[in-house]
C-alpha cells in the first residue's frame, strides 16, 4: 500500500493485557518458582513501567511482607503485608525510574530475600516536579496523583517530588479510588472532540483494566461511586444540539444506564451565562457529588458560574450558588442565596470546578475566577485576577450564604488557573487546593487557556501547583511542569488484596454513529487520496478513528461500502472555536488536522473504506471488519 495511507489495527488494552496475564500465569504454572528463586515480572500489565510482580510458591500458607526500599533511608520504605496463601503474586508498587531498586520479601519465620528490580528512564517529555515543600512525617506513604489535562500522563509524586507511579496510557479527567481499592478514571480512547472518551476505566494500581464502562453519550470530566458501587458519570446526548448537560447512573456489573438526569429540564439554557458560554455548551458540567443526607446531586456548571443542587429522584432544582446577575428575578427569589456575614471578604465563584459537599452541608469548590463578572464591561484581565479554593456555609431555610474559608486570593495571578483544578476536604480546617491550569506568557497570567498556548514559544510556560493547608498553615506544596486536571492524594497499597486475575470486561456500549443523508455526486477513482491529506486510520474492536488533514471548508465524507449496503459519515472541516478545553489530549497542533470516530455498533460484515474529498471519491485500501 502507498505511504499516503497509514492503517493501524490496535487491540484494546483489555485484549493485550489478557494475553500478557495468560503468558505470565502459564510461566508460573510451568516453573512453580520458589521463595528462594522467585519470578519477577516488570510492568506486568504493559502500561505502568514503575511496577512489577514478584511471584513464588511456599509449601505452607504464609503471609509475606514486601518492602520497596527508599532511595535515601529506611523511613522512606514502602511496606505491605499480603494475604495468607501458598501461591504468591505480590504487586511491587512505587519503584523509582532509571534505578536498580532494592525490594525485600520476608516471611513470618524470619527468612527474607532482597531483589534488584531495574527500571528504565521515563519519557523525556514527562512533567517533572519543579519544587516541593513536604515532609515524610506529613505525607507518609501517600503520593500525590495528578491526572492529565493534555498530552501529559497520569503521574504520582512522593514527598521528595520523585515520580513513583505513571501510566503510559493517557487516561483522562479525575482519578478516584473505589471501595474495592481500584481506581476509576476516564478512558484514553477518543470519541468526540474536544475531549470526550468512550467511557470509564476501572483499573488497579498495577495498571490492569478490569472494566471499561462505555457510554452512548461518552464520558467527560467527573464520576462518583455510590454506596452500592454503581457509578454516577457525566455525559450528554449527541443527537441534540447541546453538550455536557446530562448525568447517568451506571450499573457497576453490567455497564447499563440505570437512571438519567437532564439539566435542561431543571434550568434555562439561555440565561446566567459566563464569559465562556455559548448556546451549544451552555452549562458545561465539570463535577458531580451525591449527598446522602439530602439525597441530592450537586453539579458545577462552569458556563453559568453556578453550583447547582437537584433532587436525586425527580431532578428538580433545589438551589443555586452563584452571582445572580443576569438571571430572571423569579429564579433569583426562589433558588439563589443572599450573602451574609463579613461581606468585605465575600466573593462569588466564577467558572468554578469540582464542587464538594462537606459533612456538615457546607459547599466547597475551586473558584477559577475566569472573567470574575457576569457582563463583559466588568471582566477582569487574568494578570489582575485570582483563583482560590472556597468554602461556603448555606442555610437552605433562610436562603443565606456565608463565606467561611478561602485560600488563593492572596497569591494573585501566580495561583491563577483559568480552567480545570479541584479542592479536597480532609477535615474541618484541613484542605487540599489544586491549581492545575496555570498558564503564563512573559511571566504574566496568559490571556488564553493553557491548552492553547504554543509550548514552542520560549515565553510560554505551563504549571500546576497543589497545596495542602491545615488551620491556615501550608503543610504541603507541589509545583510541577505542565497542566494537570485534578489532584488526589492516595496510597499505593490498599487494605485487602485487590489483585484479581481473569479477563477484563468491555461493558456498556457506544452510540450508533449518525450517518449523513445527503450524498454528493462524485467521480470515483482508483487512486488513493493526495498525500496532503495525511490519512491515518486506527481500528480496534468496537470502532475506528479516521485522521486527516483538510483545508477549512473542504467537503469531506467517509464511505463504508460492501455489496449490500453503503454508509456515509460527514467530516466537519469547518473552523471550530473551543471556549473550554478541560483536556487537550486530543488537540492537534495544526487546525487543519481533524479526526472522526465511527462506532461499529449497528454495522455487520466487511466494509471497504473510501474517502470523498470535494467531487472525488478515493480508495483507501482499508477494509473495516464489524462483528
Amino acid at each position: 500500500m502507498s505511504n499516503k495511507i497509514r492503517f493501524l489495527h490496535q487491540e484494546h488494552i483489555i485484549t493485550r493485557q489478557k494475553r500478557a496475564e495468560k503468558n505470565f500465569l502459564a510461566a508460573f504454572a510451568a516453573e512453580k518458582p520458589t521463595f528462594e528463586a522467585p519470578m519477577v515480572i516488570l510492568n506486568p500489565y504493559l502500561i505502568n513501567p514503575l511496577c512489577a510482580l514478584v511471584v513464588f510458591t511456599t509449601p505452607k500458607k504464609v503471609a509475606p511482607t514486601l518492602t520497596v526500599h527508599g532511595k535515601r533511608y529506611a523511613r522512606e520504605d514502602l511496606t505491605h503485608t499480603f494475604a495468607t496463601t501458598t501461591e504468591h503474586f505480590l504487586p511491587v508498587l512505587g519503584l523509582y525510574e532509571n534505578c536498580a531498586n532494592k525490594v525485600t520479601v520476608s516471611l513470618p519465620d524470619g527468612r527474607f530475600i532482597t531483589l534488584t528490580i531495574t527500571t528504565d528512564k521515563l519519557p523525556a517529555d514527562i512533567c517533572r516536579c519543579l519544587n516541593i515543600q513536604a515532609t515524610l512525617d506529613y505525607l507518609g506513604d501517600n503520593l500525590m496523583f495528578l491526572s492529565p489535562a493534555g498530552k501529559n500522563l497520569p503521574t504520582a509524586y512522593d514527598y521528595k517530588g520523585d515520580i513513583r507511579w505513571l501510566l503510559t496510557e493517557n487516561t483522562m479527567f479525575d482519578i478516584k479510588r473505589m471501595k474495592n481499592g481500584n481506581i476509576v478514571t476516564g478512558s484514553s480512547r477518543f470519541c468526540h472532540m474536544p475531549y470526550n472518551s468512550t467511557g470509564l476505566f476501572e483499573i488497579n494500581m498495577l495498571g490492569k483494566v478490569h472494566k471499561e464502562f462505555r457510554m452512548p453519550g461518552n464520558y467527560h470530566h467527573d464520576h462518583f461511586e455510590m454506596e452500592d458501587g454503581n457509578l454516577l458519570a457525566l455525559t450528554q446526548d449527541f443527537s441534540r444540539d447541546t453538550v455536557e448537560d446530562m448525568c447517568v447512573l451506571l450499573d457497576r456489573n453490567t455497564g447499563g444506564i440505570i437512571k438519567t438526569w437532564d439539566y435542561r429540564k431543571a434550568l434555562p439554557s439561555d440565561v446566567g451565562g459566563s464569559g465562556s458560554q455559548d448556546a451549544h455548551d451552555w452549562f458545561h458540567n465539570n463535577a458531580v457529588w451525591y449527598d446522602r443526607k439530602t439525597h441530592s446531586l450537586t453539579l458545577s456548571g462552569r458556563h453559568q458560574d453556578a453550583i447547582v443542587n437537584i433532587d436525586y429522584e425527580t431532578g428538580n432544582l433545589n438551589w443555586i450558588i452563584g452571582d445572580p446577575e443576569g438571571w430572571p428575578q423569579e429564579l433569583v427569589d426562589k433558588y439563589f442565596f443572599k450573602p451574609v456575614g463579613d461581606l468585605s471578604t465575600f466573593d462569588w465563584q466564577y467558572e468554578q470546578h469540582a464542587c464538594v459537599i462537606c459533612p456538615n452541608g457546607d459547599v466547597m469548590c475551586f473558584d477559577n475566577g475566569q472573567y470574575r463578572a457576569k457582563v463583559k464591561e466588568k471582566y477582569i484581565e487574568n494578570r489582575h485576577n485570582f483563583s482560590r479554593g472556597v468554602r461556603y456555609r448555606i442555610d437552605t431555610d433562610k436562603m443565606e450564604i456565608e463565606q467561611v474559608w478561602q485560600y488563593g486570593k492572596e497569591r494573585g495571578q501566580d495561583f491563577f488557573s483559568a480552567y480545570i483544578c479541584n479542592v479536597e476536604f480532609y477535615a474541618d480546617g484541613h484542605y487540599m487546593i489544586h491549581s492545575g491550569g496555570i498558564g503564563r506568557e512573559d511571566g504574566y497570567a496568559s490571556k488564553s487557556l493553557g491548552a492553547f498556548l504554543d509550548m514552542n514559544d520560549p515565553r510560554a510556560e505551563l504549571r500546576s501547583i497543589t497545596v495542602e493547608e491545615k488551620n491556615g498553615v501550608v503543610l504541603y506544596q507541589l509545583e510541577t511542569e505542565g497542566n494537570f486536571y485534578r489532584a488526589e492524594k492516595l496510597s499505593l497499597y490498599h487494605d485487602g488484596d485487590n489483585l484479581v486475575f481473569g479477563d477484563g470486561q468491555l461493558l456498556g456500549s457506544l452510540e450508533v454513529t449518525e450517518e449523513f443523508g445527503t450524498i454528493p455526486e462524485t467521480e470515483e477513482v482508483l487512486e488513493l487520496p493526495p498525500s496532503f491529506h495525511n490519512v491515518l486510520i486506527e481500528e480496534d474492536e468496537d470502532r475506528f478513528v479516521f485522521h486527516g488533514k483538510f483545508e477549512k471548508g473542504t467537503l469531506a465524507m467517509l464511505c463504508l461500502e460492501n455489496e449490500g449496503e453503503s454508509r456515509h459519515y460527514f467530516i466537519n472541516t469547518a473552523a471550530v472555536l473551543h471556549l473550554a478545553m478541560c483536556s487537550g489530549a486530543f488537540l492537534e497542533k495544526d487546525d487543519r488536522d481533524v479526526k472522526i470516530h465511527i462506532s461499529k455498533l449497528g454495522l455487520s460484515g466487511e466494509f471497504k473504506l473510501k474517502l470523498i474529498v470535494n467531487d472525488t471519491k478515493y480508495q483507501t485500501g482499508v477494509t473495516i471488519y464489524c462483528p
